[in-house]
């Protein structure tokens, strides 16, 4: 089993540096390293090996499909969530997830009750264009989406077209807020690739308007 992470104090990594990612219709920043190296290292083995993942299935042409990656919902009691015909009631907290949840409040600012974790086991696990922008996110939601294991390409594209696509490389350790309008008027996907990668998890913590 992989080594608990420390319960008190912060796990900041003390070279932290906070970019502000040029977007219309929207706010990005981006905060890399959040953590210091072995706490991140412990951080992806424990949640590897501990949350409870689960592969859902989505309703496509009329046929159940798997979708392609591993999940997990955690939160405060009552924060349901769903997507596409998936119902995710909330497990609990677990320690780590808790205190990551702390440390990302803590230096966004911002307030967060529940947390979809992905699994991407390999370069043929994905997510499709899609926006976070379910009714229980509220007007504006402010998705804080934490990145641990190997790099992946995260795209974004406007809804009307207005603007060139934007890629980001998120590699290992990095966060990046999501606010204002971005939910509204973006989507955004992490593509399949033929490339040999490694696991990556993603951890979005949301908070849920009940």
């Amino acid at each position: 089993m992989a080594p608990s992470l420390p319960i008190e104090g912060s796990l900041f990594e003390a070279q932290t540096v906070k970019s502000d990612i040029p977007i219309e219709d929207g706010t990005l920043c981006l905060w890399q390293p959040l953590l210091s190296s072995d706490e991140s290292e412990t951080l992806f083995a424990q949640l590897s090996s501990t949350l409870n993942w689960r592969q859902d299935e989505m309703m496509i042409a009329g046929k159940r499909t798997p979708i392609p990656r591993l999940q997990a919902w955690y939160g405060d009691a009552g924060s349901q969530y769903g997507y596409s015909g998936i119902a995710l009631p909330p497990l609990s907290w677990t320690k780590a997830l808790l205190q990551i949840k702390q440390t990302i409040e803590t230096i966004t600012q911002q307030r967060f009750n529940s947390v979809l974790a992905n699994y991407y086991r390999n370069g043929q696990d994905s997510v499709s264009w899609h926006q976070d922008n379910e009714p229980e996110l509220g007007q504006n939601p402010i998705i804080a989406s934490l990145s641990l294991g190997e790099t992946r390409q995260f795209q974004l594209r406007h809804t009307k077209g207005k603007y060139p696509t934007i890629k980001l490389n998120l590699p290992h350790n990095t966060l990046l807020l999501m606010s204002g309008s971005t939910q509204k008027n973006w989507q955004h996907q992490i593509p399949k690739t033929k490339k040999a990668v490694g696991p990556r998890i993603n951890l979005t913590f949301r908070l849920i308007q009940n």
